[in-house]
């Protein structure tokens, strides 16, 4: 059975969030001080984080980025903030998507559904599993991704990205093939590809000459085998 932390300093909605999980057959643990999560973190293990922006103790945002190194799990931000750089920044230290309060509760059980199949998906083992272009490289089965031998902090939905741009090189890539390919049935709007490639250039250096816009259709990831 999956584990779910949940981590909101208000009470009613946390045990709310905990009661609808139960239901789907879900396991979850309410913390609603942010500063006991990293302890929490080393004793117990989670499939999925949702994860408070405005708490008093400290942000969400912060907290995402102390322990971010600790877990390699899906991390949903719970947010009453809607702008778009609120988003990025929310990605851009490596949360993996946003739900806005007052939530509609299927519409979080979908997505908390769909990231712990990603997930799932994500760490089956797999032959073959470096791939290589320029000075990024890429592990499967460690899911790990380094650039010039250091670490790139992806998140799950960012390292299914890069290696479905790896497999496919060369190839001029829809937004919809690849929001098929990359979120499959999963929950989720098609405007998230380019808000997800954003981050991923953003977290590679160089990451425009690597992922170029194919200007009214899509992307293409541009293979650098002799780079060095």
């Amino acid at each position: 059975m999956k584990n779910v932390l949940i981590v909101d300093d208000n009470v009613d909605i946390s045990e709310l969030i905990s009661v609808v999980l139960k239901k789907e057959g879900i396991n979850s643990k309410i913390i609603n001080n942010p500063l006991e999560v990293p302890d929490i973190l080393k004793k117990e293990n989670f499939d999925l984080i949702l994860l408070d922006i405005m708490m008093p103790e400290m942000s969400g945002t912060e907290l995402c980025s102390k322990i971010r190194d600790m877990v390699n799990i899906p991390i949903i931000f719970l947010t009453a903030k809607t702008e778009l750089i609120d988003k990025m920044l929310g990605y851009e230290i490596g949360g993996d998507d946003y739900i806005t309060k007052p939530f509609d509760n299927t519409e979080l059980v979908l997505k908390i559904k769909s990231h712990l199949r990603l997930n799932q998906r994500t760490r089956q083992k797999t032959n073959g599993s470096i791939l290589t272009s320029g000075d990024i490289t890429l592990d499967k089965e460690s899911f790990e991704v380094t650039q010039n031998g250091n670490k790139l902090n992806l998140t799950t939905r960012e390292f299914e990205l890069l290696k479905y741009f790896m497999e496919n090189s060369g190839i001029a890539l829809s937004k919809e093939q690849i929001f098929e390919s990359v979120w499959g049935s999963d929950y989720g709007d098609i405007g998230t590809v380019a808000v997800n490639i954003k981050s991923l250039r953003d977290k590679i250096k160089n990451g425009d000459k690597y992922i170029i816009t194919v200007w009214g259709y899509g992307y293409k990831f541009i293979r650098y085998d002799d780079e060095k």
